[in-house]
């Protein structure tokens, strides 16, 4: 797995957690929709580049 490809991974859970929480806050459910789809995303890809990696050794 690419430091590149890690980095985008992490920066997307992390954005996308800092949006869910921050819209839920004030009470914005469609922006709260998607700042947990980001996270997801940001998830899913990673866990993608895991299994790559654990397909390489």
């Amino acid at each position: 797995m690419s430091a590149g490809e890690k980095t985008k991974a992490k920066a997307e859970q992390i954005v996308g957690k800092a949006v869910r929480k921050a819209a839920h806050a004030a009470g914005d459910d469609t922006t709260a929709a998607k700042g947990a789809a980001l996270e997801a995303r940001g998830k899913g890809r990673g866990t993608k580049e895991k299994s790559k990696d654990a397909f390489k050794r």
